[in-house]
Order: structure tokens, then C-alpha cells, then sequence
């Protein structure tokens, strides 16, 4: 065979490798969502997650299967010697995979990995001042959502999220809510939606809600919505998420509209659970 001749099969083995790809990814999830659940994960998944025997039938099925999709495709690394138990992989798939149950689950393409702290960990942060001067300095943090890989999350504060699940906070809420809006290769408050909502709709919605919370904010106001929304439109949505989940029904009595968006988003009505 002639080397021209075998560089053309090469490629038109590569080329049909490639499209062929996304459905092999598919039926391999098909499969991941139809494996049975542990009786003795169910145990821990209902014990750590408030919302978790809320759900319907139908939606703990979902559930089960986006948990079995999570933990085949991404990768949990323990820092500064922490031990990742099952257990740990298992509640932080659940809270996650909340953020699934709209039917349409991306599973969150861009993340690979997921680093877990013990407790709240300190980063250098750069910062340029008003006279453009660069300053560096140590800041404490409890989670943060990477746009390329990687999502680190402090085990001690999701333990304290779900001993408080009712005061609106809760940290892998956040940062996987970051981890959706970040899906498109930006951060802005907007995640890829759902052809149910048009992005006009959206922009509408959250900007108004946005510019309540900000004017709230500079009035020294106490607000509803988490004060450190109104720093940047992509807080606000990972924080509306926190309260959507945990709070809902302040959300959708003082912002009716968008605890609508977020409910069509999500797929999800949180008021009916709780």
C-alpha cells in the first residue's frame, strides 16, 4: 500500500473516530444512569442530602443516575492529606447533580477534576489598585470553580452547609453553578440555556434582580439575596442558586420572576419539596 494511501485510511480512521465520539459518550451514560443504586449508597445520599426524600420517585431515579455519571467521570483528589471516602465522593455528586434534574444533564464538560481541602485554605490573589499598581496578598477561601479543569471545595464547610441546608448557603451550589455558567469558556451570569428560555428573557430577569441587589446593597440595606451576589452577574447567578435550592420561598415571594427563570432552567420546583 502506498504511503499517500495509507495516511488517507489513518485520517478516515480518525476522522470517524472523532464524530463518533459524542454517541459513544451517550450510550456510555445511558448505560452509567441504568446501573442499580446501593442500598447502601441510598443510605448515605438520604441521610446527608435534606432535599433527598423530598424528591418524587421518578426524581430520585435521576438522580441515581447523574450520581453514577459524576463519579465515573470525575476525578476527586484529597489535599494537604486528606483521605476522600466514598461517602464524601457521594454527597458532593448529590448536591451536584441537583443542578441535573432538568432533563437535559451536560454533566459539566469543562470540569475533570475535584480537589478537596480539609477545611478553608489560603491562596495569593493579585490585585491591581487605583493606581495601577499590582498587590498581592494571602485571602482565605472555601471553594472556587476553575474555567479550565478543576473545582476545589473545603470538606469542613460543605459538612457545615448541610448541618445548615435552610440558611441559603451552601458552597458546591456555588461553585457548580460557576461550573455552568462557565461551560461556554466565560463567566457572566449566563449558562448555556435551555431553548425554553430565550436569552433576551434571561438578561431581563437577572438584570433586574441583579440591579435590586446591588441598589440594596449600596443603600445598606439588609437584602434577601447574599450581599456578595451584587460583586459580579456570575456571583449573583451561583448565589440565586444557593438560595433557590436551600431558601426558595423568600426567593419566590420578593422575586417572582426569577425564581420562575430558575425554576424553568432547573427544571425543579424546591417550594413543592420542602
Amino acid at each position: 500500500m502506498k504511503p499517500t494511501l495509507v495516511i488517507v485510511c489513518l485520517m478516515g480512521v480518525i476522522i470517524t473516530a472523532i464524530l463518533a465520539y459524542p454517541h459513544w459518550v451517550q450510550w456510555r451514560r445511558s448505560r452509567l444512569r441504568q446501573r442499580p443504586f446501593a442500598f447502601a449508597w441510598q443510605v448515605i445520599v438520604e441521610r446527608n442530602i435534606p432535599l433527598y426524600r423530598y424528591l418524587s420517585p421518578q426524581q430520585q431515579t435521576q438522580l441515581h443516575g447523574h450520581i453514577h455519571v459524576l463519579l465515573a467521570e470525575k476525578q476527586f483528589i484529597g489535599c494537604l492529606g486528606l483521605t476522600v471516602t466514598l461517602e464524601m465522593k457521594l454527597t458532593i455528586a448529590a448536591i451536584a447533580a441537583l443542578l441535573l434534574l432538568n432533563e437535559q444533564p451536560r454533566y459539566f464538560p469543562r470540569l475533570r477534576s475535584i480537589l478537596l481541602y480539609p477545611t478553608a485554605y489560603k491562596v495569593t490573589e493579585s490585585r491591581i489598585d487605583e493606581h495601577a499598581i499590582v498587590e498581592e496578598q494571602r485571602v482565605i477561601r472555601l471553594g472556587e470553580s476553575w474555567l479550565r479543569d478543576q473545582l476545589i471545595l473545603a470538606w469542613a464547610q460543605v459538612v457545615y452547609d448541610l448541618r445548615h441546608w435552610h440558611d441559603g448557603h451552601n458552597v458546591v451550589l456555588h461553585e457548580f453553578a460557576h461550573q455552568l455558567d462557565q461551560e461556554d469558556g466565560s463567566a457572566q451570569g449566563v449558562p448555556i440555556l435551555p431553548k425554553t428560555i430565550a436569552a433576551q428573557q434571561w438578561a431581563e430577569v437577572m438584570g433586574a434582580a441583579y440591579s435590586t441587589l446591588m441598589a440594596q446593597v449600596a443603600q445598606g440595606t439588609k437584602p434577601e439575596i447574599d450581599p456578595y451576589g451584587a460583586t459580579h452577574p456570575a456571583e449573583f447567578f451561583a448565589v440565586v442558586t444557593e438560595q433557590f435550592f436551600e431558601h426558595p420561598h423568600p426567593l419566590r415571594q420578593l422575586y417572582p420572576p426569577l425564581y420562575r427563570l430558575l425554576a424553568s432552567y432547573y427544571g425543579v420546583d424546591p417550594c413543592q419539596w420542602q
